[in-house]
């Protein structure tokens, strides 16, 4: 689906539902960054979404996003690298994104620290949390996130902004609140302890459950297809 007027309708009814969400907490829309996940939609699509006002475009594929990059189809918004990053890719990533979601182990903390170093940046980052504690998914397990954090602070190159989370696929409603709230209190809790209460981005919720996300306490949302429509993976 590449119809600017679909994309902008799509955008305006997810920021009413966004809206609604934040003021069942206390917040407007306007205290939430509504990322447009742009996998497998063309650069076309990913400007037609910028025009409609998005705040943020996030990718899934570092190949993709290179791409995409090249055709300069993130102009006019912040790029988000989103999905599961390998170490091997780091250098492809770090300094194109403005901030990266996904960093859920040691390892990779300290790849983007080197690779930010070599180009004399400091990388934004949200720590993901594998709160499922899923085995084939990758993040921290909750009870580590600290210890990630503290690891972070340091490296002179990398900036912590914040979690990051995506509950189990199989989660119920009533599941995956838990697991929303459970971040929530995570995110609190580090960003008290370490932070004086500096950490900024809660990123949790997707095109099925923003809504709830939001009533957990997000302030950060990434939205696909309730944005860009179904995609195809037959191609």
């Amino acid at each position: 689906m590449s119809n600017s007027t679909s994309i902008r309708e799509n955008i305006a009814a997810i920021r009413a539902q966004i809206d609604a969400a934040a003021r069942e907490t206390g917040r407007t829309g306007a205290d939430i960054t509504l990322v447009g996940a742009s996998k497998m939609n063309d650069a076309a699509a990913c400007q037609e979404a910028i025009a409609a006002g998005i705040d943020a475009l996030g990718e899934n594929r570092v190949q993709e996003m290179t791409a995409k990059l090249a055709e300069d189809a993130y102009r006019g918004a912040p790029l988000h690298f989103i999905g599961h990053l390998q170490r091997n890719k780091v250098k492809q990533v770090v300094g194109k994104a403005t901030l990266i979601q996904s960093i859920g182990s040691p390892e990779l903390l300290a790849e983007v620290d080197r690779q930010a170093e070599k180009l004399g940046i400091v990388q934004d980052i949200l720590l993901e949390v594998n709160i499922g504690g899923e085995e084939a998914k990758s993040g921290f397990a909750p009870d580590a996130v600290e210890q990630a954090a503290a690891q972070a602070k340091t490296l002179a190159h990398v900036r912590v902004r914040g979690l990051m989370t995506i509950p189990p696929a199989d989660a119920t409603r009533e599941e995956n609140m838990a697991y929303f709230e459970k971040v929530r209190a995570l995110y609190v809790d580090i960003s008290r302890k370490m932070y004086d209460n500096g950490l900024e981005y809660l990123s949790m919720g997707m095109s099925g459950d923003f809504a709830d996300a939001i009533r957990a306490g997000a302030n950060m949302v990434r939205v696909g297809s309730a944005i860009f429509g179904a995609r195809d993976y037959s191609k």
